[in-house]
C-alpha cells in the first residue's frame, strides 16, 4: 500500500505530509519518522487515543503541539488510511488490508463513542459479515496477519478465522460453494456447466475431502501451526490433519518431493495469494514432528521414514530425531525394506546407518503396540490382529541384513548385533539368517573361521529348511564345524521323521485290525524295544559326531603344519619335518594314525562329510571349487 507522491487531497513533501486546505495545521503527529501536519478537530472527534494525548499536551504546555506514536501497527502508510477516515474519506476494506486497518483503529481507539459508524465498528462488521463466511477471504486475511500477529491475536481475528475455516474444512464444500468457483452453479442434465442457459461443455470437478490442503499450504509456518492446533481441538479427523501436514512438508522440504510428487490442485487461491516468507527448514521439521498425530498406516510410516532422512541431513536436535525414530518403531510392522534402508549421512564408512535401524527396532520391541490406525478402512487385510507383527518384523530384519551384508565395510560385530536383535522364537525358520550370512561371507572372504563361527552362533540349525541344509552342506564359505553341525541335525531330523512314520504306520495297522487292539504284552514289549533301539542309535550318533569333531581338529592342526612346511620348500637350507615327508608324494601325506582314525570316522558318517574331509586333505583342489550363494 505504498503511497504515491499525492494520495487523495494529501500531499507529501519529503518526510512531511500536509492536507490541502486553507486552514493551517495545528497538530503534528509523528509515525515511523513521518510527520503528519493535521488539524485537531477531525482527530479528536474520531480517535480516542489522540484526543487524550492532545488534552494532556494542552494541560502541560498550553498547546496541542506534537504527538509521537511509537509502535503503530502498519507504520505511516496505515496511519494515513486512518487519518483519511477522520477527514471523511471513504475507506475501502478488503481481506488483504482488513487486519492492518483493524489494528490501527483499535490502536487509535476509533470506537463508536467518538462518532457513529466509526472505523473500528466497520472493520468488525466486515470481518463477521464478509470474511468469516468465505474460505478464500479467510485465507487472505490470515496471510495478511503474519506481519502483525500479536495485534491480530489480541483482536481475535486469527482465532475467529481459524474457527470458521475448521468448520468449513469438515463440511462438504459443494453445499456452500467453498472454495469460490470460477463458474456459476447451474449445470445441465449431463453434468456440464451452464452460462446464461448455454452449455459451456466444461465439466464440474468433483471435490475430495482434501480440497483445502493446497490453500492452507500458502500460510506461513506460525499461522499454519496455530491453524492445525485449532483444527485438532475442533475435532477434525486425524487422517485429514496428517494429510495436511504431509502436504505442507512435501511443499517446503525438497527432500520429501521424491517420496510423492506434488499434485496440482484446481481449487487453489494461488493467483490471489503470495507464498509465505522462507523459514528455516530445520525449524520446520521440528514443528511438523510436534504436530503429527500418534496414529499409524503404511503411507504414514513411509512418510516418517523420508522425514527422518531429511532430519538427518539438516542436523535436527537429538530429541526430534528420537521422536521420529520412535514413531517409526511403534509401527515397524507396516514398514517396507526401502523405508528402513537409511543411508549414512555422517563420517561412517558403512553405506547404511545400521545404528539408526537398531534404534528403530528397539523402539518396536519395547513398545506396547497399542497405537490405533487412522481409520478401519486404512488397515489392510494382511494387517489384521490375527497376524503376528513380530514375525513380520523378523522377516523384515532378515531382508535388511541380507541387503546391508554386501557392504565390505560392515564389521562382524555390527552384523552380529543385527542378527541378535530379534528375540528367540520370533522366527519359525532361520533360512533368512542363513541367506544373509552367506551373502556376508561372500562379500568378506578374508574373515577367519573363528570370526565366522562367532557370527554363526545365532543360527539354530534345527530351524533350517531342507533346501537350506542342502545348500549349507555344499557351501565352502562356511566353517567346517558349522557344516558338520548342519549334517548332524539333518540326520537327527531324518531319524525322528522315520520314527514318527513307523509309529503312524503301527497306529493305522492297529485301527485296521480291531481284534488286535488291546493291551497285548508282546506288542507292548516290541514297541518298547523299538524305542530303546532308536534312543541307542541317537546316542551312538552323538558319540560319532564328537569323534568326528575331534578328528576335524586334528586334521586342521595337521593341515596347518603341512602348509607351514610347504611354505618352507621355497626357502633354501630349510629342512622339512621328517615325520611328514612320504616318499613318492609332494608333502601331502598324513600320519598312519590319522588315516586309521579317518577310516573309522567314515564308517559312521554319511557320504557328504566324506567329501568334506577329502577337501580338507586336498586343499589345492578345494580352493578351485565354487559354490553358489543361497537365495
Amino acid at each position: 500500500m505504498a503511497p504515491a507522491k499525492r494520495v487523495a487531497d494529501f500531499r507529501r513533501e519529503g518526510d512531511h505530509w500536509f492536507y490541502d486546505v486553507v486552514l493551517p495545521s495545528d497538530v503534528t503527529v509523528v509515525v515511523g519518522g513521518q510527520h503528519f501536519h493535521l488539524h485537531k478537530f477531525p482527530l479528536v472527534s474520531r480517535c480516542g487515543k489522540l484526543a487524550r494525548e492532545l488534552e494532556e499536551n494542552t494541560q502541560k504546555i498550553g498547546a496541542a503541539s506534537n504527538v509521537l506514536l511509537d509502535g503503530f501497527p502498519g507504520g505511516s502508510e496505515n496511519f494515513l488510511v486512518a487519518v483519511k477516515h477522520c477527514y471523511g474519506f471513504r475507506v475501502e476494506l478488503t481481506p488483504r488490508n482488513l487486519v492492518m486497518i483493524y489494528c490501527a483503529a483499535d490502536y487509535l481507539e476509533m470506537t463508536d463513542e467518538y462518532g457513529d459508524d466509526n472505523l473500528l465498528s466497520k472493520c468488525h462488521d466486515y470481518l463477521h459479515k464478509k470474511v468469516l463466511r468465505n474460505w478464500k477471504d479467510c485465507i487472505l486475511t490470515l496471510q495478511s496477519s503474519e506481519s502483525a500477529i500479536p495485534y491480530a491475536e489480541k483482536l481475535q481475528i486469527i482465532s475467529k478465522c481459524m474457527n470458521a475455516m475448521s468448520v468449513m474444512a469438515c463440511t462438504d464444500p459443494s453445499l456452500f460453494g467453498w472454495p469460490m468457483r470460477m463458474y456459476g452453479s447451474l449445470q445441465s442434465p449431463g453434468g456440464s456447466i451452464l452460462w446464461n442457459g448455454i452449455n459451456t461443455g466444461a465439466k464440474i470437478r468433483r471435490i475430495g475431502p482434501e480440497w483445502w490442503y493446497e490453500d492452507i499450504s500458502y500460510l506461513g509456518i506460525d499461522i499454519f501451526l496455530k491453524l492445525i492446533k485449532t483444527m485438532q481441538s475442533r475435532g477434525i479427523r486425524p487422517e485429514h490433519i496428517a494429510g495436511m501436514i504431509m502436504y505442507y512438508a512435501r511443499k517446503y522440504l525438497p527432500g520429501l518431493r521424491r517420496w510423492k510428487g506434488m499434485q496440482d490442485s484446481a481449487r487453489t487461491v494461488t493467483s490471489l495469494s503470495t507464498m509465505p516468507k522462507s523459514v528455516d527448514q530445520r525449524v520446520l521439521v521440528e514443528v511438523i514432528v510436534d504436530l503429527l498425530p500418534e496414529k499409524k498406516s503404511k503411507s504414514y510410516c513411509r512418510f516418517l521414514s523420508w522425514l527422518l532422512r531429511v532430519a538427518l541431513i539438516l542436523g535436527v536436535s537429538q530429541e526430534c530425531r528420537e521422536t521420529i525414530e520412535r514413531r517409526i518403531g511403534v509401527q515397524m510392522e507396516l514398514a517396507t525394506l526401502d523405508c528402513l534402508l537409511i543411508p549414512t549421512y555422517s563420517d561412517s564408512d558403512t553405506l547404511y546407518d545400521t545404528d539408526c535401524f537398531q534404534r528403530i527396532l528397539q523402539h518396536f520391541l519395547s513398545s506396547d503396540r497399542t497405537i490405533s490406525p487412522f481409520s478401519p478402512s486404512s488397515v489392510d487385510e494382511e494387517m489384521t490382529p490375527s497376524s503376528a507383527p513380530l514375525r513380520r518384523v523378523a522377516r523384515l530384519v532378515d531382508n535388511y541384513i541380507a541387503e546391508v551384508a554386501s557392504d565390505v565395510n560392515l564389521k562382524p560385530n555390527k552384523i552380529q548385533a543385527l542378527l541378535e536383535a530379534m528375540p528367540e522364537g520370533s522366527r519359525s525358520l532361520h533360512d533368512g539368517l542363513y541367506r544373509a550370512l552367506d551373502i556376508y561371507y561372500k562379500a568378506h572372504p578374508w574373515l577367519s573361521d573363528s570370526e565366522k563361527e562367532n557370527v554363526c552362533n545365532i543360527i539354530d540349525y534345527q530351524k533350517l529348511s531342507i533346501d537350506a541344509c542342502a545348500h549349507a552342506t555344499q557351501n565352502e564359505r562356511l566353517p567346517l564345524r558349522v557344516v558338520l553341525q548342519v549334517l548332524f541335525f539333518e540326520q537327527l531330523r531324518l531319524r525322528t521323521t522315520v520314527a514318527s512314520c513307523l509309529q503312524a504306520v503301527e497306529t493305522q495297522a492297529e485301527l485296521a485290525n480291531p481284534v488286535a487292539v488291546g493291551p497285548h504284552p508282546t506288542r507292548q514289549t516290541t514297541r518298547r524295544d523299538r524305542w530303546v533301539t532308536t534312543v541307542r542309535e541317537n546316542h551312538d550318533l552323538k558319540v560319532d559326531f564328537e569323534s568326528m569333531r575331534t578328528r576335524v581338529r586334528e586334521l586342521e592342526e595337521e593341515l596347518r603344519k603341512i602348509r607351514l612346511d610347504m611354505g618352507r620348500v621355497s626357502k633354501p637350507n630349510v629342512p622339512l619335518a621328517p615325520s611328514l615327508v612320504i616318499p613318492g608324494r609332494t608333502g601331502c601325506g598324513l600320519l598312519p594314525r590319522a588315516s586309521e582314525v579317518h577310516g573309522k570316522v567314515l564308517q559312521s558318517a554319511p557320504s557328504t562329510p566324506r567329501s568334506l574331509v577329502e577337501n580338507v586333505r586336498d586343499p589345492q583342489h578345494s580352493r578351485h571349487r565354487k559354490s553358489s550363494s543361497y537365495v
